[in-house]
């Protein structure tokens, strides 16, 4: 459910998702496309597809958010958001992985970033992974405070051309504050 009350689906991303997949990269603003790129697009191209509808669930795992299809709803399911990652072998011998999102811009503030990192999370957790990066160019304030306000420890680094590399601990042992520290 969005935080207005439609109702939302959070799932694993088909190969039968490719036009609705489409449909909605075309209603992205030029703008989103860009944040979410790094460059302009005007379409997704049969390799984007591919990679994106054909995930392993391995090294890539790819969730959506469609309202409408639903049992009673009368409607044709859209697909309204994405993210997913892809992983990898990191330096220092621990396996992370690349993260990213796009939703639908009318829909910002609705939650479904967050929900999406934090079901991705739960996924990414359970294989063995130990952290998320992402590259967001820093006037991406809507999704760096998303990663801020994900409850995971975050380092963020900034580079001269405008990029922020955000790393999130997915760790599950994090030990809570000691009773001393938190009476201070």
């Amino acid at each position: 459910m969005l935080r207005h009350g439609r109702p939302a689906l959070v799932r694993a991303i088909r190969a039968d998702d490719r036009e609705r997949l489409q449909t909605a990269f075309h209603a992205l603003e030029p703008e989103s496309v860009y944040l979410r790129y790094f460059s302009f697009k005007a379409e997704l191209t049969k390799a984007d597809l591919d990679r994106l509808c054909e995930p392993d669930f391995q090294d890539r795992v790819v969730l959506v958010v469609t309202t409408g299809g639903h049992e009673n709803s009368g409607d044709a399911e859209v697909i309204i958001g994405s993210g997913g990652y892809v992983a990898h072998a990191a330096a220092d011998g621990k396996r992370v992985a690349e993260v990213a999102f796009a939703v639908e811009e009318d829909l910002h503030g609705e939650g479904i970033s967050s929900k999406l990192l934090a079901v991705l999370a739960g996924i990414a957790r359970a294989d063995g992974i130990a952290r998320f990066e992402a590259e967001v160019l820093a006037r991406n304030a809507p999704m760096l405070l998303v990663f801020a306000h994900s409850g995971l420890p975050l380092q963020q680094s900034h580079s001269e051309d405008g990029v922020v590399s955000v790393t999130l601990d997915l760790s599950l042992a994090h030990p809570p504050p000691s009773p001393a520290a938190a009476s201070r």
